[in-house]
């Protein structure tokens, strides 16, 4: 005989605080689409410490007397480094709690030739946890110390979970990764697959744990916050419909490196022998901000098994191949990450998402997305690289494009909102697409944006695949790669939901109900009774940051008289923009080279406060 567990007053106070939520994106997104995007990035927002430990890091000082100011720093505490250079044979190791600081990027530059290992990610500034644990770990596999059986509590929206067969222990405080095998085979509906012989993918090998020979790359990382038993209460609640019994899901988790920031310097990596200019390593609610980085190698910014990281205010330079792997920000098993306000030149791909789930890249201006094959364009926004990308929105983004692939697996229930996609940069002639998505990006949202270049685009939408150009969006089409066959996919064009975009074909805003994929029989949007949109989908007010006189909304069909030219006047430049082309001077095929920044140049009211969470209840 079974008995039900009764929840105590403080995990069903937190299960009903899931479903009392009104949502920014309500009447305009099914809440099967989306998720809750004010939780995204350092949890409360960045509070930099205001308490220096130990004298200020004198110019030309070693790797080494650094390191060992970090770690002799105490909680919420800074290392200060003075204006100057700093020529350093080895990485930076962070500490929880400790900031890194310099005194602006224009005067603080740190010179790498050598990195650190960290955990087998070489970066020249490691942020990691101790035990460096990563989704192939012995320890995190079933029936091991780190490891638990997640047998209840699968419902969207859900803030209790059960957990059974737990290893070590799991205290309060403690966040968790979430995940469940793959489908293996073509559902018919939304599918989280990489699977070479399943057809849904070119090259498989997304990362995520593997239990009995099953890729498991659906994962959501979450905090616990309340044990009762086998229950634990969690934040953020449970992101989707399609976590299932039937698909064993299970728990991990590793030890924790938190509140870190990293903060007012110049990195150059030019010369130095890193994979990734930052990286983040099972860390939580730790930030880069007014950061400068240089010629970074596979990305400047690795968010890896990583959640409620802030990357902001900052401006990325180059890579060192401008070939595959040549990153800006990339998202590797990762959840709730901020990127937001940046600006990326002469960067492949300025955007990678990896596997992530409710993240938010907003505000990003990206210029010159530079490959060595020079006709290619390369998005600025690869929204949905590998199986397990789903419901992370792209919001108010200025560059040439979204890309969903795919070469790693599937992708599900993305939101382009309110974005600037030219679809084309100065003497790109291949994957000129504002909008590609290719097989098994379903149910994605595009909403708001203004897409395409006057002139150029002259077909609103194609099926054409890789080289494809001239359309605003091309839908459906498969790929191949030595034997491996991915086919077309109508699903792709069927279930994506298209509302109030202009593009320059049409001439017009599109309010087209037939657009809108309200038959479906799961994840259907119903129509929306009203062509108003919200401002933003994560922000509930106006960033403190934000320009005095810029529009707010930048980007919509609401807006009027934007300084965009040729767009109907449905866009303005954002801030990152304008601080690339007035303050920086940069040019505007993103020719310029590397420039001189500070974003206390640039930004009204510095340092800016995370995205208000206070929004209106209702009583259920």
């Amino acid at each position: 005989m079974s008995h039900k567990r009764l929840l105590s007053p403080l995990l069903l106070l937190l299960t009903l605080n899931a479903y009392s939520r009104a949502q920014l994106w309500s009447g305009v997104l099914d809440p099967s689409r989306a998720v809750d995007w004010t939780q995204a990035g350092v949890t409360g927002g960045i509070l930099s410490p205001t308490s220096q430990c130990g004298a200020t890091i004198p110019a030309g000082s070693s790797a080494a007397t650094i390191n060992s100011a970090i770690q002799s720093c105490g909680p919420q505490q800074y290392v200060l480094l003075a204006p100057g250079t700093y020529n350093l044979t080895t990485g930076l190791v962070m500490k929880s709690n400790v900031t890194l600081r310099g005194a602006g990027p224009d005067q603080t530059f740190l010179v790498f030739t050598g990195a650190d290992l960290c955990g087998g990610y070489h970066a020249d500034i490691c942020v990691k946890d101790s035990l460096r644990q990563f989704y192939g770990s012995a320890s995190i596999m079933p029936g091991n110390a780190n490891a638990a059986t997640w047998s209840g509590g699968y419902t969207a929206g859900t803030t209790n979970i059960t957990l059974t067969n737990v290893g070590s222990p799991i205290s309060v405080g403690q966040y968790i990764y979430l995940d469940q095998a793959n489908d293996t085979s073509d559902n018919g509906g939304f599918l989280v697959c990489d699977s070479t012989t399943a057809g849904c993918s070119l090259e498989g090998v997304a990362p995520g744990r593997t239990i009995n020979s099953i890729p498991r790359n659906q994962v959501q990382i979450v905090k616990v916050t309340g044990v009762s038993g086998s229950s634990y209460a969690i934040t953020p609640g449970v992101y989707g419909l399609n976590w299932s019994a039937a698909k064993s899901p299970g728990a991990w988790w590793s030890a924790m490196i938190t509140g870190v920031g990293i903060e007012n310097l110049s990195l150059d990596h030019t010369n130095s022998t890193e994979t990734a200019g930052i990286t983040f390593f099972n860390a939580f609610d730790s930030w880069v901000k007014n950061v400068r980085s240089l010629n970074a190698n596979r990305n400047h910014v690795w968010l890896t098994q990583s959640a409620h990281i802030t990357v902001r205010d900052s401006y990325f330079y180059g890579t060192k191949k401008a070939q595959s792997q040549s990153y800006g920000v990339e998202s590797f098993l990762a959840s709730n990450n901020l990127v937001e306000n940046n600006i990326f030149q002469h960067i492949t791909a300025p955007i990678m998402m990896g596997p992530s789930m409710g993240s938010v890249l907003a505000y990003n201006y990206s210029i010159d997305d530079y490959y060595y094959v020079v006709a290619w364009q390369i998005p600025s926004l690869y929204g949905a690289h590998d199986a397990g990308v789903l419901y992370n929105l792209y919001e108010g983004n200025i560059g040439s494009g979204f890309m969903g692939d795919v070469f790693h697996g599937s992708s599900n229930a993305d939101t382009i909102f309110r974005n600037r996609l030219t679809g084309w940069e100065t003497g790109k002639s291949e994957d000129t697409i504002p909008i590609q998505l290719y097989s098994y990006n379903r149910y994605m949202n595009v909403i708001g944006n203004v897409l395409g270049t006057a002139g150029y685009h002259t077909t609103y939408q194609t099926a054409l695949g890789p080289g494809a150009s001239k359309g605003i969006y091309d839908l459906t089409s498969g790929n191949t790669e030595g034997t491996v066959v991915v086919p077309s996919d109508p699903l792709v064009a069927s279930t994506l939901l298209r509302w109030g975009n202009y593009d320059v074909v049409t001439g017009a805003v599109r309010w087209n109900s037939a657009e809108v994929p309200s038959g479906l029989s799961q994840y259907a949007n119903p129509v929306p009774s009203s062509q108003s949109l919200p401002a933003s989908f994560y922000r509930a007010a106006q960033p403190s940051w934000w320009s005095s006189g810029k529009p707010w909304p930048p980007i919509g069909p609401d807006v009027s008289s934007g300084n965009v030219p040729n767009v109907g006047g449905y866009a303005n430049t954002i801030p990152a923009a304008d601080c690339y082309l007035n303050v920086m001077q940069g040019k505007t095929d993103g020719s310029s080279g590397i420039l001189t920044y500070n974003a206390n140049a640039c930004y009204d009211a510095l340092p800016a406060p995370n995205p208000p969470t206070g929004v209106t209840t209702t009583v259920q």
